[in-house]
């Protein structure tokens, strides 16, 4: 099947970048964040009647930032000045305060400060945002990837509205991708050299953009500049094209922000629900993004004891040995050992009572750090301590057969405590067992 949109010769095509040519001018032209902008939020109404305070927008790259902030500078009529907080500093930062301030003197326009990647400043430097944005010379849009609560100083962000951007649905891409083949087509109609694009060229596109708009129209001006520069180029782009220009898809993956967190917590999720395809698909997204084979696999040791523990006893040996397979055979062979090791954590049993066991015990020792120890349970390698009753009493399992006198090991603050409490899975139902016959000829030894 082909697309009814064409793509010509790029004589005379505007110079301009397509993704600014294609930027929109109007809300009712921006696609996605329909939770921020859709009909009757408070965030388009806002836009829309020009009252808006300062905001940073949290959300992946592509996914309508920029434009989102350009839109609101427009509809409140203010003026925009974008700032990069990756490539200037707080002396470009002053310069804009003090225009914003003769602009506010003499026409009584706002001015929209858009600070992009505003998380690369520290937070030193993000204070010499407060004070203008206090008394409303400048509003201030940020623009982050990373997570504000972690990335922006408390003072600033409380002054701020965060809005949260989600990547683009498939069917706004999509449309993004039709609107620019049918700008490129618009553009040179009178060379009359048509250059078909196939829906299925279309659809791998919108896959390839991954939710961001940017990517996709970088994507089709790739494609473009290689259909028209090739000699004997193709009448019709094609999937088989795309593939061979694009060559493969770089994944969306930041080792050390926001991302690298939420898969890491898809990841152990899937284990701990069992779902072998979610936890080998999440496990294979982080390889493919480049995390530290290394850092996967002490998480997979992790996620042994705290969700299998002795339900399994075999997992945190599996995932150990899957350690030392990957640092004998490296990438890419031993990558095949953490997915081993992945499948056998998402079909072992679980239990997660020696993670709760240990919290418990922790919270006790924090909440009696002073407990002395039970004399009966003291060394005494000196005549003067046994004289004031170290190991006094103390009994020898060993010699009573067993190993359950029934003596007290816990300080008399924390006596009757039972922290594990082993499921009836796996091989916890056998320590269960073992726990209960143990608890009884306690009893009966005391």
């Amino acid at each position: 099947m082909t697309s009814n949109l064409s793509l010509f010769s790029s004589k005379g095509s505007e110079s301009s970048p397509l993704a600014n040519r294609m930027r929109p001018q109007k809300l009712d032209d921006f696609l996605g964040q329909e939770k921020l902008l859709g009909k009757n939020k408070p965030l388009r109404e806002a836009i829309e009647k020009g009252i808006v305070g300062s905001m940073v927008f949290w959300g992946p790259p592509g996914s309508g930032k920029t434009t989102l902030a350009r839109l609101i500078a427009h509809y409140t009529d203010s003026i925009f000045v974008p700032f990069s907080a990756v490539t200037e500093g707080i002396p470009r930062v002053r310069e804009i305060l003090k225009e914003a301030q003769t602009n506010r003197a003499s026409d009584d326009r706002k001015t929209i400060l858009f600070c992009d990647e505003i998380h690369h400043f520290n937070k030193a430097q993000q204070d010499a945002f407060l004070p203008s944005v206090e008394e409303g010379i400048i509003t201030l849009v940020g623009a982050t990837t990373e997570n504000p609560s972690f990335e922006l100083n408390s003072a600033l962000l409380s002054r701020l509205r965060v809005y949260v951007l989600e990547p683009l649905q498939l069917e706004d891409i999509i449309s993004i991708v039709r609107n620019a083949i049918s700008c490129l087509s618009d553009d040179l109609l009178k060379e009359k050299s048509l250059v078909t694009v196939s829906e299925e060229a279309i659809l791998l596109l919108a896959h390839y953009a991954d939710g961001d708009a940017r990517r996709a129209l970088n994507a089709i001006e790739a494609i473009w500049n290689h259909a028209i520069t090739t000699k004997d180029s193709p009448s019709n782009i094609t999937a088989e094209l795309i593939e061979s220009v694009l060559d493969r898809r770089i994944p969306r993956y930041d080792k050390s922000g926001e991302e690298h967190y939420n898969l890491i917590s898809a990841l152990h999720k899937s284990v701990r629900g069992s779902d072998v395809e979610g936890a080998l698909y999440w496990l294979a997204r982080m390889i493919e993004g480049g995390e530290d084979r290394m850092y996967l696999a002490r998480r997979l040791v992790r996620i042994a004891s705290e969700d299998i523990g002795l339900a399994d006893p075999r997992a945190l040996q599996i995932t150990l040995q899957a350690k030392d397979a990957y640092h004998f055979l490296g990438t890419p062979e031993g990558e095949l050992s953490l997915a081993e090791a992945v499948i056998y954590l998402a079909t072992a049993p679980k239990s997660n009572r020696i993670y709760e066991a240990w919290n418990k015990a922790q919270k006790a020792a924090q909440k009696y750090p002073a407990e002395q120890v039970p004399k009966h349970l003291r060394n005494a390698p000196t005549a003067l301590m046994k004289d004031i009753g170290y190991g006094a009493d103390y009994r020898y399992d060993h010699a009573e057969g067993g190993h359950a006198t029934g003596q007290k090991f816990l300080p008399e603050a924390l006596q009757g405590a039972n922290w594990y409490k082993p499921t009836n899975r796996g091989f916890e139902k056998m320590i269960a067992e073992r726990l209960a016959w143990w608890s009884k000829k306690k009893k009966n030894s005391r």
